[in-house]
This record gives structure tokens, sequence and C-alpha cells, in this order.
């Protein structure tokens, strides 16, 4: 039987990167729209009054008022276990890893703690209106299978993996080369490709993952098809320092990754802050992406991500929140302090910008273009809902705006959690504020 359902409101999604598309050309609105969704999949797409002529008779209609529909939001690097360390005081990089994040991932051997966690973390992902992500598990394989439980229940498009850590970790996060090798396959054979789920080899980055190791991770990517890969890139200058010292025999940190084969269409590099030209092409040559982590950035002092070089080489770039040196679940928070990194360094970040690198921009750093971050007819129905009005002050400011971008930037500046008035994953309700 087919289940239809139209929404009427605002409607927003992106049609390109306006890097290369121009501004005018980079985007779709309509105004008074609407969305058809027939079983879990757009199936229309337009003005309001022009789609209506089309509706079966009895197709229920959602109307939403003083609100926008764009696609769901696209999150390219999370941890999920760092969710209970969210603010942590006082650290940087390599200080808080063994200060905050280690005690805090020892937990997860424990698998009703990974199920809490990854229901709480699932459902903050909900409310933000985030509706595919890439994330981190720990090095325990019951981490992963908590995680994957969680986002199938709720048909969710999701990857995530089990983190590779052999060296320069405590004792009870590391594993070898030859288990963190068994323990991927076995949940690679148990969940990647299984409904909407897949898997991304995952070391955690070159200092915690000895050659042996970087070079299992690069057998399991030739092993397997569609295999996502997925760690951090020069964030922190102590830590490239630290990489140099780890690996003389390589070119850099991007080479050390390179060296074993982990660069392609479906790796996804975390930070990549204080990159070289030459790194910046070669992660272009081989369709490799950035995720653009504005809030953890700023919030571990770690630097400015120059996204005009980036764009210059043509890279894919998504954003991620990073939580837990992120700030916030919200991906309307991570566009707004990605428009303060830019500014700092006399650059802009336009609204539509904004609102591509949080949707398609994402999806095609995951090579997920065709089934998520539009809503072109025939693609995965996962969208959100904004509200205008979400809060007094909000409501006000949307008063005095006189555009669509106006308005777009005021939600990605004043706007967090409070503005999503519901969350859709293939057309089912998963969050609704109301």
């Amino acid at each position: 039987m087919t289940h239809t359902i139209a929404y009427r409101a605002a409607i927003l999604d992106s049609l390109g990167d306006p890097a290369e598309l121009g501004l005018e050309n980079s985007y779709r609105y309509f105004e008074d729209g609407m969305m058809v969704v027939e079983n879990g999949r757009i199936s229309a797409l337009g003005h309001a009054p022009e789609i209506m002529k089309g509706l079966k008779s009895g197709t229920k209609i959602h109307h939403y008022e003083d609100a926008l529909i764009t696609p769901g939001f696209i999150d390219t690097h999370i941890h999920y276990p760092q969710t209970g360390m969210i603010a942590s005081y006082g650290d940087q990089l390599l200080d808080w890893l063994e200060n905050y994040t280690f005690p805090a991932e020892q937990k997860f051997a424990d698998p009703a703690h990974a199920e809490q966690v990854s229901e709480i973390f699932l459902n903050e992902l909900m409310r933000n209106g985030t509706t595919t992500a890439l994330v981190f598990g720990t090095v325990h394989p019951q981490s992963v299978d908590a995680f994957f439980s969680s986002a199938e229940k709720r048909n969710l498009r999701m990857i995530a993996g089990k983190v590779l850590m052999d060296r320069n970790a405590p004792a009870t996060l590391t594993d070898t080369p030859e288990s963190g090798y068994r323990d991927s396959k076995a949940l690679i054979e148990r969940w990647h490709g299984k409904g909407r789920l897949h898997y991304a080899v995952t070391p955690r980055f070159a200092p915690t993952s000895s050659p042996e190791q970087l070079a299992t991770a690069g057998q399991l990517l030739r092993e397997y098809d569609g295999l996502y890969m997925h760690t951090h890139l020069s964030e922190n200058r102590n830590e490239i320092e630290w990489v140099k010292a780890l690996f003389p025999e390589q070119n850099g940190y991007l080479d050390v990754y390179d060296h074993h084969n982990l660069l392609g269409q479906r790796s996804v590099f975390a930070h990549g802050v204080h990159l070289c030209d030459e790194e910046c092409h070669r992660l272009a040559e081989t369709d490799s992406a950035i995720a653009f982590c504005p809030t953890s950035n700023l919030f571990l002092g770690s630097g400015l991500f120059n996204l005009p070089q980036a764009e210059q080489h043509k890279i894919k770039v998504g954003l991620g929140t990073d939580v837990g040196a992120g700030t916030s679940f919200s991906m309307l928070q991570t566009i707004n302090e990605a428009y303060k990194v830019m500014q700092l360094q006399g650059k802009k970040l336009h609204p539509f910008k904004s609102f591509y690198l949080a949707t398609l921009g994402g999806a095609r750093a995951l090579q997920l273009e065709q089934q998520v971050g539009t809503l072109e007819p025939g693609s995965e129905a996962d969208f959100v809902v904004l509200d205008y009005n979400a809060t007094p002050l909000m409501s006000y400011r949307m008063q005095q705006a006189k555009s669509l971008e106006e308005r777009l930037f005021v939600l990605m500046t004043l706007g967090d959690d409070r503005a999503v008035k519901a969350t859709f994953a293939m057309g089912e309700t998963v969050y609704n504020r109301d």
C-alpha cells in the first residue's frame, strides 16, 4: 500500500557548491513550496499550487507556517563516545585526549554503557536536525554494535567504525594490528550495507597506529567494497611535529596515510587545519574529503581552517561538529562558528554556502548525494523543519529580514536545537519538538 504525505512550507535545497556554480545558481527555493513523500522517498517538489493539482485525493497535507524545510543536516565528523565529556575545560588536543577522552572511552568496554550513550547521542542528533553522520566509536567492538543497533532501529543512514589504536594510548584502549583487523572484519560483515548503515575503517590518527596497523587498515579497504576511511589530519601543530618524529621516512602527515593506501573517494579526514598546497593537491587528486570542524578547532585552540584554499584545489568539504571537542550538536551553531573562522581570516561565508556545507556538501564528502543531502525527487526523505519563530529574539529579528539570505543568516547565527521543529528520516518522524 502506498503511503503518501505532502508537506507545505518554504522549501530550500542546494543544487551545488556556490564556489563553482555562483550563488544564484547554487540553490532551489520555493516561498510557498510543497514536497510529496511516498514510501520514504521524495516523489515531487515544487510550488504548492502546482503540486496540489496533481495530488491524489485524500492525500494528507502537513502545513508548516513561518517555517523552512531543508534536507536533513549531515555531520561528517563526530565522536559518539565523547557525548558525556562535551564542555571539558582547559586543554589543547594532546593533553585533552589524555585527560578527558581516554578515560571517557574506557567505559565503552561495557555494552550496557555503550547502548545507553548511543541512545542519548542519537536523540541529540535528531533534536538538532542531523539525519546522517560519520561517527567514531571506541576501540571496543561492542561500542560499534551498540551504535549500529540504535541507528538501525530508527532506520537512519549512518556510518561508523571501531577505532584502531595499537600504541601511544592506555593499555585498556589499545588493540593490535591482528585483533583490530579481525574485529573490524567481523563488524563489517555484520553491519556494512545492512539497511542504511555503512562501515568506516577508523584509525584514530597516525600517532596511535603503528605502520603495521595502518597497513591492515589499507588491507580492509581493499578487501571490501564501499567502505569508508575516517581519521584525523593536521589538527594541531604539536600533533604534526609528533607525526614527523614517529614517521621520519614519510614526507609529512598526509603522506603517512597515503603511503598505507588510505586516501580515496570515501576517505574523510577531520580538520586539515594546517595543510600545504601539495597536500591539498593530493587530497583533491584522490577525491578524498575534509571535515571542517569549526567549534572544536576554536575550542581546542587548534587554528583556522582555510576554506578558500580547499575551494581553490576543489577538495570536497563537509562540516563536522566533532563532539566532544566540538561544543554543540547543532549544525546551525557549527555554521555560526564557521562564519567566524572565515571572518578571522578576512573572508566571508555566505548563508547559501553555509547551508550547502551542512547538507549537499556533506553528502558529496560522503559519496551519498544520490541518496541524501538534497530534496531531489527520488532521493530518500531525510529532512528537517526549521522554525523562524523559535525564540522571541529570532522572531523579532525575522520581522526585519528582507530576503531569503538574510533569514538564513539569522537562522545560522541565532539558531540552535530550539529552531528544529521536526526531523524526518525516510519519511518517518524521528523527532517532533511539539
